[in-house]
Formats: structure tokens, C-alpha cells, sequence
């Protein structure tokens, strides 16, 4: 047996010990060598203790109370927020008796023109394709109460957006400013922007609105902000030496050679308000969302279903609309052009006024035909009823899946096992935990990962959990979060190493992962409430699906990025398929895999959340409860316990994200 002579220990000792990692360590126990006695005499629960939480029941109470009452008589409401509330409702009524009046056939051939001058005759026929099925599923007036509500947030988010983005790209200050706050509005559960909303507008159309404003106007800043900030210095330059002033700099060749950007900007806008319209119909925002909210409280999967596939319809179509324009402003001499995909029909250049006038007449043209007909509306007739053979395969799998399958057990019994062996233990592990230790390992994740201020902000921010008096929900919450992450990790992982490995599995992957990227975070709880029931286990489950496609794009992405010299250094070394892997292409895309940890934990916060819906409990069941009773005190501390857990778990986990990616 091999043994360390004293002179070797003397060498590998200091080098040890030279370690930051370990200093930040051995001060932590340090610190808790101090504290932790004295925290154990002063509060012998393991549990956070009553005496260090603040009741926010009764003020919370009172304000609501009060702005209840005051809602039709103060002058702030009146002069202000009244007039906003207004304004959105007469905009969203506007555009939704615009789209009755088009009629069906005009809001479809509208949509197929759009996709047809964006992307060519393939996207029109699937657009035209899409909003018929919406008609077919009986679902056309609420598509169109969804598509008038988006068409107002849209509009808001990108003008606040723009304007955010336009500040923050021509002020180094204002970006500095606006980069923290843009950070955590993007990691906070799309839940968090309801409550404080509906405690101001109340339940209705204006909060569904605003609350879809807030949520989807930060990627169109960012986005904005990085246009401009990236825009070719030596054009700038040259129109600078042409004795431009700033507003024509602006105008001319900042704004355009960021057009790319920008309309990337309103593709993510986009997707995030569609996903937002669809919540806040918690909120009483109507629509496609509502009929999936009331289906699945009464857990009626057929009538869900019947909701869910126009959402995903719509998100697909949207997306592929907005992403072709977005592709089709650079030709491929790197020049803008406003109809990119018509210089693939050169003949139909020449007659442009005729290839856009010509289609919009014959689109009034149908749609007053069809009005003139008396049909203005989706004909009853045309229906086909799918929620009652939905549900009646429900009951099948209920009957023969759920239970007593031999060898593999029934779905009822993965989700029973799941929670047994998994949920339960790490729930009770983390609850079973003094608080004061909990707040050590947060401290000790997030000072090794970032520095003692990203530390201080996540120990704060489960302080404050525990101050607001939900202690044992939030871990409860976070023990899913911890569970969906690893399970996502492990198969996003796996999935992406194949994907990056063969080029026919990345080929047969990519039209799936396009389509789960772009399903509103509601969507996913339809499915597994079919295959599972209700409960915590089937919450992880939607959690998992919405969050791998994230996973194996970025670690894909990030394997095949890899220098091929050091994969060919390493070929001619002898090195199996396993060893390059292993040894060359998991440390150079260590970058992409921690991004994907920290986009996963992100995304399955927003989902477990949402989960209260379907029996998930905890800070998300909190959250439903005090918006469907009014008890706004119950759901705005769970929001205010939501923004906390996503804050933590985003400066525990992006800080090594940011250094890997300079390391790198």
C-alpha cells in the first residue's frame, strides 16, 4: 500500500489550504460555531421560531380593505389607476369587436396573409390550418378574447420594453440600474405578478392585462438594450464623420442594425404574454385559459384538452411567424430587407404593391361575403365534440393504467412512489432541519458559487420566508423544486449527450423541443392530471416536461460547440467515444451545463408553482387559494415567499454560471 511521505504533505498541504473555496468554508463554520449555540438556546424548535415572524394578516387585511373601499372615490384611483383600467378595457373590447366583426373567415385568411408575406405559403396554409381547428374544437370566441387580450399586452410590452431598452442602451447608468431589476422580474414565477395586481385593479381584464405587461415586457428590453449595445462600431463611425446628429444616429443606423434583435425581442414577447394570458385567467382574464382553469378544477381532462390544443396552436403559429421575421431581415449579404422571404419569388418583387393590396382585398372581401351570408360566427354545426372521447379514455386509463399493471405498476403507482420515496424524504429532511442550519448551507451554496454579497441576498431571502411566517410551506415547495431539477438534470443530460452524439437523434429531437419551448407553462398540467390524478407528484411531473427542453438545448449546444482540436487531440491519443466525453467535452462545455441548471431550476420554480392547481400544495396552493377566496393577505405573503425561493435559488445558481462562462 502506497503511503505520503512527510515531505509530500508538506507540499500538498499549502496548496490545499491556498484554496478559496475552503477559506469561505471554514469561516462559515466558524461562524456557525459562534451562532449556532446561541440560536439553539434562545430557540429550541427546530422549526423557524414564532418569535422571529411578523403577522402581516391583519395590515394586509386593512389595505385591502381599504382599497376596496376607496376604489370608486380616492382620487388615485379615480385620476390614475381608473383611467388605466379604462383604457385597457376599452382597447381589448376594441380589438375583440374588431375580430367579430372580421368573422372567422376573415381572422383566418388575415392570419394566413401575415404568415404568407412573413414566411411563405407552408406557414400560411398551417396558420389558416390552425385557426379552423380552433373553430372545430368549438373554442373560436374565446381563441378570439385570448388573441384581443394578447393583441394590448403585446402592444404595452413592447412600448415599455422599447423605451427600457432604448434608455438602458444609449445610458451606461440606466443599464446599470436596470440590468438587477430586469434579472430578477425574469427568474420570478409567473404567479408572483398576479397578486399584487389584483390587490390594486382588481379581478378582471385591466389586472390580467398589466400583470401580462409586467411579465412579458423584460425580454424586449434586454433584447432592446443588447441591439443597440451591439450595434457595428465602424458604422457608427463613418455616419458619425457624415456630421450626424444623435436622434439621426438613432434613427438611421443604431434602431436598424439592431432590427434583428429586436424582433427577437417581440418573438419572446410574445411567447411570454400568450403564457401569461393564459394564467391570468386565474385573475378573470377569460379566454382559453379560463376554460382550462375551470376543467381542471373540476378536473374535467376532455374539457381541458379541448381548450389546450388552440393555446398550443396558437403559441406554435406565433412563434413560427415571429421567428421567420426575424430570420428574414438579413439576406445573405448581411443586408435588411422589410420582405426577406419574397426575394425567393423574384418575379413577385417587381409587383409588390400588387403582391399586398391584392391578398388584403381578397381577405375584406371574404370576410364581408361571409358576413353577408349570415355567417359571420363559427357555425354550432361545424363543431366536433372531443372532451366527452377524452374523457372517456380518462376513464379507461383510471380503469386498466393507473393501478395493477403487471411487472410495471400503473401510473397511480409511479406517482405514489415517487412521493414516498422521494418528495416525502427530502420534505421531511429539509423541515426536519434547525432553520439556522438551513440558512448555512443557502450561505455556504451561494458564497461559493458567487462572492459574500450574492450570499447576503440569498440568506436574506430566506429570512424573510421565514419572518412572513411560512417557513414549512416554502421548503415543502423547495423540495419539489429540488426533486423536478434532478430528475430534469438526469434526463436532460442523458438526452442532450445522445442529441450531441448523432446527428438523426438531434434531427428527430428538434421539431419536439420546438414545440414543448413554445406551450404556455398551464398547457403541461393537462396531460399529467390525465396520467396521474392530483397531487405533489404529477405538479414535479409538468415541472419536469416544461423544463427539459431548456436542458437539452443548451447541453447539446453546448457538447457540440466544443473545440474539435481537443476532441481530435484526444482521438489520436487513444481515447474511447466514453473517455472524450467524460474527460474533454463535459469540462469544456462545463459553461452550458451550469446555464442549463440555472434555466432549469427556473423554469421548474414556475411550474411547481403552478401545480397548486392540480394538488402540488404548498406556497402554490397558498397562492390559488387567495385569489380564488379574495384572501389577499393568505396569497400576497405566498407571492411575496415565491419571489423570495426564486431569488435564492437564482444567486445560488447563476453566480457559477457567469464565472464559468469568463473561466471559459
Amino acid at each position: 500500500m502506497a503511503t505520503v511521505t512527510a515531505p509530500a504533505l508538506r507540499v500538498a498541504l499549502p496548496g490545499v489550504l491556498k484554496h478559496r473555496a475552503l477559506h469561505k468554508l471554514l469561516l462559515l463554520a466558524v461562524v456557525a460555531a459562534v451562532l449556532a449555540p446561541l440560536a439553539h438556546a434562545r430557540w429550541h424548535s427546530g422549526t423557524w421560531p414564532a418569535a422571529l415572524t411578523v403577522d402581516l394578516t391583519d395590515p394586509l387585511t386593512r389595505v385591502s380593505d381599504w382599497i376596496i373601499d376607496n376604489r370608486d372615490s380616492h382620487p388615485l384611483f379615480l385620476y390614475f389607476f381608473g383611467h388605466i383600467s379604462n383604457g385597457v378595457v376599452l382597447c381589448v373590447r376594441a380589438v375583440y369587436l374588431f375580430l367579430l366583426a372580421a368573422g372567422w373567415a376573415g381572422v383566418t385568411a388575415l392570419g394566413a396573409f401575415v404568415a404568407w408575406r412573413t414566411a411563405g405559403v407552408r406557414l400560411a396554409l398551417g396558420t389558416a390550418a390552425a385557426f379552423l381547428a380552433c373553430g372545430l374544437l368549438g373554442m373560436w370566441v374565446p381563441t378570439m378574447q385570448t388573441l384581443a387580450l394578447m393583441a394590448v399586452a403585446v402592444l404595452a410590452s413592447v412600448v415599455v420594453g422599447a423605451l427600457l431598452g432604448l434608455a438602458a442602451g444609449l445610458s451606461d447608468r440606466m443599464d446599470r440600474a436596470l440590468r438587477p431589476v430586469l434579472d430578477t422580474m425574469q427568474v420570478l414565477p409567473a404567479f408572483a405578478y398576479l397578486l399584487p395586481v389584483v390587490l390594486v385593479f382588481g379581478i378582471g381584464v385591466p389586472a390580467a392585462v398589466l400583470a401580462t405587461v409586467v411579465y412579458a415586457a423584460p425580454p424586449m428590453a434586454r433584447l432592446t438594450s443588447l441591439g443597440l449595445r451591439g450595434a457595428d462600431k465602424e458604422v457608427l463611425e463613418a455616419v458619425e464623420s457624415l456630421g450626424a446628429t444623435a436622434r439621426q444616429r438613432l434613427l438611421t443606423a443604431r434602431l436598424p442594425l439592431a432590427r434583428r434583435e429586436l424582433l427577437l425581442g417581440l418573438n419572446q414577447t410574445i411567447m411570454m404574454a400568450l403564457s401569461m394570458a393564459v394564467i391570468a385567467s386565474v385573475i378573470g382574464g377569460g379566454g382559453l385559459g379560463d376554460r382550462v382553469y375551470q376543467a381542471l378544477a373540476s378536473v374535467d381532462v376532455g374539457a381541458a384538452l379541448a381548450a389546450g390544443i388552440p393555446i398550443v396552436l396558437l403559441a406554435v403559429v406565433l412563434d413560427r411567424v415571429t421567428a421567420a421575421a426575424g430570420r428574414g431581415t438579413e439576406t445573405a449579404h448581411g443586408r435588411l430587407t422589410a420582405y426577406a422571404p419574397l426575394t425567393r419569388y423574384a418575379p413577385l418583387t417587381r409587383y409588390a404593391p400588387l403582391t399586398t393590396y391584392a391578398p388584403l382585398a381578397a381577405v375584406a372581401a371574404l370576410a364581408v361575403a361571409a358576413r353577408m351570408a349570415g355567417r359571420p360566427d363559427w357555425p354550432d354545426a361545424w363543431t366536433v365534440a372531443v372532451a366527452e372521447p377524452v374523457n372517456r379514455v380518462v376513464d379507461w386509463m383510471t380503469d386498466h393504467l393507473y393501478s395493477g399493471v403487471p411487472v410495471v405498476g400503473g401510473t397511480a403507482d409511479w406517482a405514489g412512489r415517487f412521493t414516498t420515496w422521494v418528495l416525502d424524504p427530502v420534505r421531511d429532511g429539509l423541515q426536519g432541519l434547525p432553520w439556522w442550519s438551513v440558512l448555512l448551507l443557502v450561505a455556504a451554496l451561494a458564497w461559493l458559487t458567487g462572492t459574500w454579497r450574492t450570499a447576503l441576498t440569498a440568506v436574506l431571502a430566506m429570512t424573510a420566508i421565514g419572518v412572513l411566517g411560512v417557513w414549512e410551506p416554502s421548503l415543502d415547495t423547495l423540495s419539489q423544486v429540488l426533486a423536478a431539477v434532478a430528475v430534469t438534470l438526469v434526463l436532460g443530460f442523458a438526452t442532450g449527450v445522445a442529441a450531441a452524439s448523432s446527428d438523426r437523434v438531434e434531427r428527430l429531437l428538434r421539431p419536439v423541443l420546438d414545440v414543448f419551448q413554445t406551450m404556455p407553462q398551464f398547457v403541461y398540467l393537462i396531460p399529467v392530471v390525465a396520467l396521474f390524478g392530483v397531487g405533489r407528484a404529477p405538479a414535479v411531473a409538468a415541472a419536469v416536461v416544461y423544463a427539459l427542453p431548456a436542458v437539452v438545448r443548451i447541453t447539446t449546444q453546448g457538447l457540440r460547440q466544443v473545440d474539435p482540436a481537443a476532441l481530435e487531440s484526444a482521438r489520436s491519443l487513444g481515447a474511447t467515444g466514453g473517455q472524450q466525453l467524460r474527460q474533454v467535452q463535459l469540462p469544456l462545455a462545463r459553461p452550458a451545463l451550469l446555464l442549463a441548471l440555472n434555466q432549469g431550476v427556473v423554469l421548474v420554480l414556475a411550474v411547481v408553482i403552478i401545480g397548486g392547481l392540480v394538488g402540488g400544495g404548498a406556497l402554490g396552493y397558498d397562492a390559488v387559494f387567495g385569489l380564488a377566496q379574495g384572501d389577499l393577505a393568505t396569497g400576497l405573503v405566498a407571492g411575496a415567499a415565491i419571489v423570495c425561493l426564486g431569488l435564492m435559488l437564482d444567486r445560488v445558481t447563476q453566480p457559477a454560471v457567469r464565472r464559468a462562462q469568463k473561466g471559459a
